[in-house]
């Protein structure tokens, strides 16, 4: 990879408006919550409501797991431990670095 600190910049800033989307589409579903009735199990919409919650839950959860995983490459590329793997401290493959730059792990211990 010709410049990991790019692919890493790019990917959190992706994730960091990834995130803000997410936290306001859920306040736009907690708002839309608050007029409607209060038993999820008898609105018919309230089981739509709180899927949406939870998907978006999840996808909140993985931006922000993303985002920590390109802020530990960050700190392995300033401490230059970048493309060495955390478990066997081997090197991680140009091909793993190029698909996945945060990549902490060689494909073995992946």
């Amino acid at each position: 990879m010709d410049d990991p600190r790019a692919a890493l910049d790019t990917e959190r800033d992706r994730n960091e408006r990834l995130l803000a989307d997410v936290e306001r589409s859920m306040r736009d579903v907690s708002d839309a919550r608050q007029d409607a009735n209060s038993d999820d199990e008898h609105d018919p919409e309230g089981a739509t409501l709180a899927w949406e919650r939870g998907s978006l839950g999840a996808v909140r959860d993985a931006a922000r797991q993303r985002i920590e995983q390109v802020d530990a490459a960050l700190a392995r590329l300033e401490a230059g431990t970048y493309g060495t793997c955390t478990v066997g401290g081997e090197p991680i493959p140009a091909a793993r670095l190029a698909a996945v730059p945060w990549a902490a792990t060689c494909v073995a211990h992946a």
